[in-house]
C-alpha cells in the first residue's frame, strides 16, 4: 500500500541517468515505487527524465529535489567530481543514496562519506552493479573455508575496442556547438575551475581528470570490486599504474590504454590489464596455493594443480541495475544486507584513485594507515611480510 511505497528522486538524467530511470519505470508496480523529482543541469533533460519515468517534478536544481520530504531515496548520475556534494547533502536532508560509480571522484572525498554515513545512519547503496552476481560473495566465503590455500594473486581485466573516434567521444560533438540555452554550465562545472561553455567537456567528460579518473574509476572499479568482496580487502598498500594515451592524442589527459597492480597488506597482488584498443582479455582468476578460483559466465569453478574441481557456483543473480535497485528496495525495508555498502565502495576508490596518481607522478603510491592518506612509497616503511 501508500505506506510502503518507496519514493524517489534522481539526480543526473543523462547517458546513466537515463538507465536509473528506465530501471526504475520497469520496477514501478512489482516493486511498489514512486517517482517523484528528476533535477539535471540542463533543464530539457530533467523535464524528458521526468516525462520518462512518470514524476511530476523537474528542476535545474538538485537541492530541490533534497527540500522535498516525503522522498526516501535519490540516485546519483552525473559527473564523478559531483558525486560526493551530493551525497553529503543527500545524506543531510536525511534521504538514503544509490550512487553511480566510483563512490567519490578522490579518497579523501569516500573517506568523508563514510565519516557521514556513520553519523547519519542513512543507507548508501554504490552502483557497482556485478556486486548483484553473488558469484563474488560466495566465492569469499569459499577461499575463507580455504578452497584454494593461502591466496597469492588475482587477474582481471576490462578491455573494448572502440571505433575510430576513440573512447567516449559522442559522434558529431564539434568544439564549436554552441550550449543549449537552458543548460546551467556554471552549476555542472561545480567546483572545477570556472572556463568558458567546452561541448567536449560536457558530453565527454569521461575523457577529462577534472570530472573523472577514466579508465580506472569509469571501468576497472567494477573489476577491482569483485576481487576485493571475493579476498576481502580493504586499502592497498601499494599501487602501480602504468599506461599512456597511446591511440587517441586527441586533448583527453586521461590514458586509453591503461593497467594497475595493487598489492595488499593481507600478502597478495591484484593485477588489472585495460585497453580501448583491442577485445582480447586474460580469464578472470585468483591464485591460491592449493588451487585456482576462476570466474566464469556462469559462476566459478576452483582447481587444483592436477585440474581436479576443488568447487563450483552457479550464480544466481547478475550484473544488473534492475536487480541493484531491488536490493537496496529490500535493504531500506527489510534490512536485506547491501550489495555494495560505503565501505566496499571505499576500497575501490583506494585503488583506482591510487593507480591514477601512481600514473600522473610516476611513482608508485603507498597508503599511509597512521595518517589515512595516500604518499610516494619510497618514504614509508612497508614490510614485505603478509599482516595477519
Amino acid at each position: 500500500g501508500a505506506n510502503d511505497r518507496i519514493r524517489i528522486g534522481f539526480i543526473g538524467a543523462g547517458g546513466m541517468g537515463t538507465n536509473h530511470l528506465n530501471a526504475i519505470r520497469d520496477l514501478k508496480e512489482q516493486n511498489n515505487l514512486q517517482p517523484v523529482a528528476v533535477a539535471d543541469c540542463w533543464t530539457t533533460r530533467a523535464k524528458e527524465g521526468a516525462d520518462r519515468v512518470g514524476a511530476d517534478q523537474s528542476y535545474q536544481d538538485y537541492r530541490k529535489v533534497l527540500e522535498i520530504k516525503d522522498i526516501d531515496y535519490v540516485t546519483i548520475a552525473t559527473p564523478e567530481h559531483w558525486h560526493c556534494q551530493m551525497i553529503l547533502d543527500a545524506m543531510d536532508a536525511g534521504k538514503a543514496v544509490y550512487t553511480e560509480k566510483p563512490m567519490t571522484h578522490t579518497i579523501p572525498e569516500a573517506l568523508q562519506v563514510v565519516k557521514k554515513q556513520k553519523e547519519t545512519g542513512r543507507p548508501l547503496q554504490v552502483g557497482v552493479q556485478a556486486m548483484s552476481d553473488d558469484s563474488y560473495r560466495t566465492a569469499g566465503e569459499a577461499i575463507q573455508d580455504g578452497i584454494i590455500g593461502q591466496v597469492v594473486q588475482a587477474q582481471i581485466e576490462y578491455v573494448r575496442r572502440y571505433g575510430e573516434q576513440g573512447p567516449w567521444r559522442v559522434p558529431g560533438v564539434t568544439p564549436n556547438d554552441p550550449k543549449p540555452a537552458d543548460l546551467n554550465w556554471d552549476a555542472w562545472l561545480g567546483h572545477v575551475p570556472k572556463q568558458p561553455w567546452n561541448p567536449n567537456h560536457y558530453h565527454e567528460w569521461r575523457n577529462y581528470r577534472a570530472y573523472s579518473g577514466g579508465i580506472a574509476t569509469d571501468l576497472f572499479i567494477h573489476r577491482i570490486t569483485r576481487i576485493m568482496k571475493a579476498c576481502n580487502l580493504l586499502f592497498p598498500r601499494r599501487v602501480v599504474g602504468m599506461g599512456g594515451i597511446w591511440q587517441w592524442p586527441d586533448g583527453r589527459d586521461l590514458p586509453d590504454n591503461f593497467e594497475m597492480i595493487c598489492e595488499y597488506p593481507r600478502g597478495m597482488t591484484v593485477y588489472v590489464l585495460g585497453t580501448m584498443s583491442n577485445r582480447v582479455g586474460v580469464d578472470h582468476l585468483i591464485r591460491g596455493y592449493r588451487g585456482t578460483l576462476y570466474f566464469t559466465n556462469e559462476g566459478w569453478i576452483a582447481k587444483d594443480k592436477d585440474d581436479k574441481v576443488l568447487g563450483e557456483h552457479r550464480k544466481t543473480g547478475a550484473e544488473d541495475i534492475v536487480l541493484h535497485h531491488t536490493n537496496f528496495h529490500n535493504h531500506l525495508r527489510k534490512g536485506e544486507a547491501l550489495n555494495c555498502p560505503a565501505e566496499l565502495g571505499l576500497a575501490g576508490v583506494a585503488a583506482v584513485c591510487m593507480a591514477n596518481e601512481s600514473w600522473r607522478t610516476g611513482q608508485m603510491m603507498a597508503w599511509d594507515t597512521k595518517n589515512q592518506k595516500v604518499v610516494p612509497a619510497h618514504t614509508i616503511e612497508l614490510s614485505h611480510t603478509p599482516e595477519v
